[in-house]
């Protein structure tokens, strides 16, 4: 089975575009084919990933959202700065198809979930890269997933702010995707020896309930890999942030059993597509 994992905090600055980036690099490495959704208006995770600027791609996830199922494979775009890894572009177009999911929709919380429906079984992992906000655009994102994960900045002492909000929003998205399950938070911009970080620690697991056992630290390799579009593997595979990431991966594949079915080919999305139309 496909496992759809949504990275969300409508806190921003937190990680969430990091860790989709680089858990995604690394669950490639290691033989899976990976998708990554982009349903941030900000589109940092595309400008990232892809070859091509947002702008200048036809059909991204704000056109996914309100067109029919068959525009998904015109959507998916293989040729990427990640090898094995394959990208739905996010938009500023985003914003505004929100609001029109809103008008125009019977069940504006499933379209996302909708149209990745065609893609079960066909890819082994698929990461949603979510915005800043607690809005319908998030809302989409975890209700397609499978899995949350919930970055927190941890060298932040603002890190836990909005958690309970998240939380209850999460229970209330349950209602129509019962089987989303947290597999925890995750702290960033971790340090152990600061004060402020083992306080957050203390508070995630508090009012969360569930850690991850990986502490993703403050690297200045982060940025640096972002601007060369490439991971933080290929930047540096010795260093501590990036074998943080690896230990996630591993971790993950473990956890939810995940085992490489082969690679993807656009012609079976189409022929997938095709069977959910008929």
């Amino acid at each position: 089975m496909t496992k759809i994992i949504a990275v969300a905090n409508h806190k921003g600055g937190c990680g969430k575009t990091t860790t989709v980036i680089n858990l995604a690099a690394e669950l490639a490495r290691s033989g899976l084919s990976v998708l990554v959704v982009d349903m941030d208006p900000q589109a940092n995770a595309s400008l990232h990933l892809g070859k091509k600027h947002p702008s200048e791609v036809p059909v991204t996830c704000a056109e996914l959202l309100l067109a029919e199922v068959e525009k998904l494979p015109s959507a998916i775009y293989e040729d990427n700065h990640l090898p094995g890894v394959g990208l739905i572009y996010g938009s500023l177009q985003l914003g505004k198809a929100e609001d029109e999911l809103k008008d125009d929709t019977p069940r504006p919380s499933e379209e996302l979930r909708q149209k990745l429906a065609p893609l079960l079984g066909l890819y082994d992992v698929i990461l949603i890269d979510c915005p800043p906000s607690l809005k319908l655009l998030t809302s989409n994102a975890l209700a397609a997933a499978t899995h949350l994960i919930i970055p927190i900045e941890s060298g932040s002492q603002y890190g836990m702010y909005g958690v309970t909000d998240l939380l209850r929003h999460v229970q209330r998205i349950r209602r129509i995707n019962p089987q989303l399950e947290l597999l925890g938070a995750l702290l960033v911009k971790h340090d152990e020896r600061q004060t402020v970080c083992r306080l957050i620690e203390a508070a995630a697991r508090e009012q969360i309930g569930k850690l991850l056992p990986i502490r993703i630290p403050t690297s200045t390799k982060v940025n640096q890999a972002a601007m060369a579009q490439t991971s933080l593997h290929s930047l540096d595979r010795s260093a501590k942030v990036t074998r943080e990431f690896r230990a996630l991966a591993q971790l993950l594949t473990q956890q939810l059993q995940l085992q490489p079915q082969g690679p993807i080919h656009l012609e079976e999305v189409a022929a997938e597509t095709n069977g959910e139309e008929s």
